[in-house]
């Protein structure tokens, strides 16, 4: 019989992180995104453990019940990758898989390219690895997208965090219902703009009805776990935004190496990640500049959240990955 997911805390890389875990066997680390926390992983724990693997989620630094560093130079993704290495071995292991979705794509690929000796293979659901880009990231979106686009509307602290910590329940249905692939939102997808004059929820409405895969349960839960932050209950996740150039300039020595681990990406046709620019240029030359990735076919009607719309799908290519990997050391 597989063990219920238990929780507990670690102190790591100076931030104590809340975790969620089941299973024995190979570290599998799974990394969360914007707006989430462990929970966005609750139907991968237990096929995961079930196959014989010990499975871990963090709250990542800033969310729900880790640790909110109050400074925002905190939260690049040095400090990041810094994080997940740190809580690998505070773990008792040497090695993990590492597995990310949204903004947790991000810091698992950057783990990869930077310990490949720790990762022993990496998997991005959403979110692409991507180049370091010849100018600053939202320079270069600004110009592309303009000031309304989310992540520079992020940018100016207090601002997001107020509109989103206003009502909790509203923000993830809106932000959960909107970004999946039930919604019109993104039939087809494209980025999320806040026109001039608008906030943030202006432009994702709160549904009549919640898609399938999301019950009120599930949103109870998000904003039980994010309520303990009270009015800075999404400050420590804007702020991985308010680094993006910052991440951008600390990760200069790296330019042009690549990400050498066996390597799996996995998204929905229907994410919005899809209709950031350059991001059709970006797919089609992945397999091209990874030789040992992976490259899943794009999941049907699905949306942003990989793993909580398509549990199935996305657990039998992760299982696939893992068994096809070498052993672990």
């Amino acid at each position: 019989m597989t063990s219920a997911v238990e929780h507990s805390f670690v102190e790591v890389n100076g931030v104590r992180l809340h975790i969620a875990e089941q299973g024995r066997g190979p570290l599998v680390l799974l990394l969360h995104g914007f707006p989430e926390c462990w929970y966005s992983w609750r139907h991968q724990f237990a096929p995961l453990a079930a196959a014989g693997y010990r499975v871990v989620a963090p709250d990542q630094r800033g969310y729900a019940r880790s640790e909110q560093p109050a400074d925002i130079a905190s939260y690049t993704l040095l400090h990041l990758t810094g994080d997940v290495i740190a809580l690998i071995r505070a773990l008792g292991e040497e090695q993990a898989v590492v597995v990310g979705h949204d903004w947790g794509a991000p810091v698992a690929w950057t783990t990869a390219l930077l310990r490949p000796d720790v990762v022993r293979g990496v998997a991005g659901l959403s979110v692409p690895p991507a180049p370091r880009t010849p100018v600053a990231p939202l320079a270069r979106l600004r110009e592309l997208l303009g000031d309304g686009f989310y992540q520079i509307y992020f940018q100016e602290p207090g601002v997001a965090d107020a509109e989103l910590a206003q009502n909790l329940t509203t923000t993830f249905r809106a932000m959960l219902a909107n970004g999946s692939g039930d919604s019109a939102f993104t039939d087809p997808p494209r980025p999320w703009i806040i026109p001039e004059g608008a906030k943030l929820l202006d432009t994702m409405p709160d549904p009549a009805d919640l898609p399938g895969w999301l019950s009120q349960e599930d949103i109870d839960t998000y904003v039980g776990e994010f309520s303990r932050h009270g009015a800075r209950a999404f400050t420590g996740g804007l702020n991985w935004y308010r680094n993006i150039d910052r991440s951008w300039e600390l990760l200069a020595p790296f330019e042009g190496r690549g990400i050498d681990v066996p390597a799996l990406y996995l998204a929905g046709d229907r994410d919005l990640v899809r209709a950031f620019p350059g991001a059709a240029e970006l797919l089609a030359a992945l397999e091209r500049a990874m030789p040992n990735l992976r490259l899943a076919p794009a999941l049907p009607g699905c949306g942003h959240w990989t793993q909580q719309e398509r549990p199935d799908e996305v657990n039998s290519a992760l299982l696939e990955f893992l068994a096809e990997l070498p052993a672990a050391k």
